[in-house]
């Protein structure tokens, strides 16, 4: 989950449980501490398939376009 302020987008907070959060969470991070928006982070070529791409797909659905998540 990416928690992104609502007026800016940014990315200001997100939520990673699983057995490898601690390598996920790096991204969010990241974003957080370049104040990136969820659109920036979306638009960053993530590999594919690899768990970063849960990253991808959080960042997509804070936008409403999640590809892979119902």
């Amino acid at each position: 989950k990416v928690i992104a302020d609502e007026s800016s987008n940014k990315v200001i907070g997100g939520a990673i449980i699983g057995p490898h959060a601690t390598e996920l969470i790096a991204e969010i991070a990241l974003a957080i501490q370049n104040g990136l928006t969820t659109k920036q982070v979306a638009e960053t070529v993530h590999a594919h398939p690899t768990l970063a791409e849960s990253v991808h797909e959080a960042t997509l659905a804070a936008l409403d376009g999640a590809l892979h998540i119902v």
